[in-house]
């Protein structure tokens, strides 16, 4: 593909007499020649004439003249031919001549001649239709570019130093060392180096530490300090997820949507690209240091020898040495092997993709979405005005029936207080859900051309906010009484936790409307993640245990058969029951405890020590008879026989 100039001259038009028509020379780079000045003296000039028929016929030896090239001439390669011989212009054209190679320093902003329409442009460079520095010069037979970088994806970063690599494979001993059966204190010891590696690969890399970084790394530091205090695994399955999410917020930055939304895929994204990333860097820095390597391969070899050989005599000598020597170091065996190695790779691959991100995270605040096209009034405030009539019709209704209409309301309805208080709540839940999706959507396309429309919104969408908080409230108050009547569980200690968190989203959405939704993505994420921290930290079994004791002292009614699935942390609250309800309750609980009598301390939560304590003051009667089934007949009368025996 070749570029012609704009005006192309005919073939068969001569050239004026006093113009020579160089073949293959061309002028020094960035040399705008004007058309009709004259050569300076003593320059070479050549001897041959102009003949007869226009052409001109250089002697042989003699240099000939270079042309100047027009303004707009697209410049070929350095060092290319051009492609086609010049053709003669026309009288009332300039002349043409052969485009001219254009050093790269021409490229780089010289000033030059005027381009197209007149203006200022380049020297070499092709200003274009977009005007000076509105399109790139474009070569012709120059060679081929790089692709730009992608809007989300930066540019490779340099190889990982010295400092990440130690880090990165002191995380995978970690690993694989450390985790195994049991969550405590090891998830913490393994985030350590892993975070080191992070910080080592940003700081080479050229981050700086923000504030917003190291609010949330604290707060997953925080995450993973829930299975040193509890034992319970669903809140430290919920706080470990939750703390993999802030670490991909520490990583990546940003403040909008998308950066709330997308950043903890980033680390799964950089599990491929840092196992490369790591590769090249350990190639590059073992040829750079192959005399060292013997050294220290034999330090490291003399100096594990000189702990195991003294470590045994020691526990030998001693056996409370030998005690706390065992409960130190870890317990590997062959069969342990296969195990571990998955745990030594699961620990490099997590490591190097920390480490990988915060050389170079996504940019995912470059990705932009196109807001709707904004409504009418009265097309985008009806339906929200009518939802806002329907949910004050209902609230009405329930200020009335949660403060002493019960017994009206059931007369009327034929429903049961179990039925009224089960199913109002679920219906309330999801209310909520709806409308954070509805507000969400109206948002999208509400109307904002002036003060008048912003002012309706803030109006419509305020009161829709307001009546879903006194929903909120009619949901709580409903779950208040159900646990009162029948008892907590995990699933309805979590759907109330839920609920409360809505309620305080709801609150953070009406302030941003108020002040500005600069800060709402961040602080959505902030509340979501000190809520999973809260309720881990107040360990819900132990909440579970204690409410059902107290319904149990107040109403002489308990369900033992659920409350023996809890965890350690119900231990305390549960050696409150008399017996045999106290036997039934902690039997399995001791049980299970004494199957991992055999786990390190750092795979011991505080919750298990604890209750390792109580149960050793006092064991659980084997010989206690437990009763009637799970679901008796007086904890819950509309449940069904046959269903699941812990559902709730």
């Amino acid at each position: 593909m070749t570029d012609t100039s704009p005006a192309e001259p005919p073939k068969d038009t001569a050239p004026p007499e006093d113009t020579a028509q160089p073949k293959d020379t061309a002028e020094p780079a960035g040399a705008a020649q004007p058309k009709d000045t004259a050569e300076p003296a003593g320059a070479a000039q050549p001897k041959d004439k102009p003949q007869a028929d226009g052409k001109a016929r250089p002697t042989a030896g003699a240099a000939p003249a270079a042309a100047p090239a027009p303004a707009d001439a697209v410049p070929s390669g350095q060092g290319q031919p051009a492609a086609t011989p010049p053709t003669a212009p026309s009288p009332t054209a300039a002349p043409v001549a052969p485009a001219a190679p254009v050093a790269p320093a021409a490229y780089a902003g010289a000033p030059g001649p005027a381009g197209p329409g007149g203006a200022p442009g380049v020297a070499g460079a092709w200003s274009g239709p977009y005007g000076p520095g509105g399109h790139p010069a474009y070569r012709a037979w120059g060679p081929p570019r790089k692709p730009p970088p992608s809007r989300l994806r930066p540019a490779a970063p340099a190889r990982p130093t010295a400092a990440t690599l130690w880090a990165v494979l002191a995380t995978a001993l970690c690993a694989a060392l450390l985790l195994g059966a049991g969550a405590g204190a090891n998830l913490l010891l393994v985030a350590v180096p892993a975070t080191l590696a992070g910080a080592f690969a940003a700081r080479a890399a050229g981050r700086r530490l923000r504030p917003w970084t190291l609010v949330w790394a604290l707060g997953a530091a925080g995450l993973l300090a829930v299975p040193v205090l509890s034992d319970a695994g669903w809140p430290t399955f919920l706080a470990v997820v939750t703390a993999i999410g802030l670490t991909g917020f520490a990583l990546h930055g940003g403040r909008g949507w998308p950066s709330m939304l997308f950043g903890p895929l980033g680390l799964f994204d950089s599990v491929g690209t840092g196992m490369m990333w790591g590769w090249r860097g350990v190639r590059e820095r073992a040829g750079a240091s192959q005399g060292r390597w013997g050294p220290l391969l034999r330090t490291v070899l003399i100096a594990v020898g000189l702990l195991v050989v003294f470590g045994a005599l020691f526990a030998g000598a001693d056996a409370a040495f030998a005690d706390l020597l065992g409960s130190l170091i870890p317990d590997i065996s062959l069969d342990q092997a296969p195990w571990r190695l998955l745990l030594f790779l699961l620990g490099l691959f997590g490591a190097l993709a920390v480490a990988r991100t915060a050389a170079a995270p996504l940019r995912w605040d470059r990705m932009s979405f196109s807001p709707g096209r904004a409504r009418g009034r009265l097309e985008w405030a009806l339906p929200l005005v009518v939802l806002n009539l329907l949910f004050a019709a209902f609230n009405a209704i329930q200020l009335t029936v949660l403060f002493g209409g019960y017994d009206k309301v059931l007369s009327e309805t034929g429903l049961t207080y179990a039925e009224y208080a089960r199913q109002g709540f679920w219906q309330l839940l999801m209310a909520t859900l709806l409308t954070l999706g509805v507000i969400g959507l109206a948002l999208r396309w509400a109307p904002r051309a002036d003060a008048g429309d912003r002012r309706l919104v803030r109006t419509v969408l305020g009161t829709l906010c307001v009546l879903t908080l006194v929903v909120v409230a009619s949901a709580l108050r409903r779950m208040d009484l159900y646990v009162d009547a029948y008892g907590l569980t995990r699933l309805r200690i979590s759907v109330l936790t839920m609920e409360i968190w809505l309620g305080v989203a709801i609150v953070l959405i009406m302030a941003a409307g108020i002040w500005g939704a600069r800060l709402l993505p961040r602080a959505l994420a902030v509340s979501a993640a000190g809520f999973v921290l809260a309720f881990g930290l107040i360990q819900p079994d132990a909440v579970i245990a204690q409410q059902n004791v107290e319904r149990h002292e107040r109403l002489g009614k308990i369900d033992v058969r659920y409350l023996e699935g809890l965890s350690s942390d119900a231990v305390p609250a549960l050696d409150r029951l008399p017996e045999p309800l106290r036997s039934c309750a902690l039997r399995d609980i001791a049980d299970r405890l004494r199957d991992d009598n055999d786990e390190a301390w750092y795979e011991t939560s505080l919750s298990e020590a604890r209750a390792r304590d109580i149960l050793a003051a006092r064991e659980p009667s084997r010989r206690a008879s437990c009763g009637s089934p799970s679901r008796e007949e007086q904890y819950d009368p509309d449940a069904d026989p046959y269903a699941d025996p812990y559902a709730p």
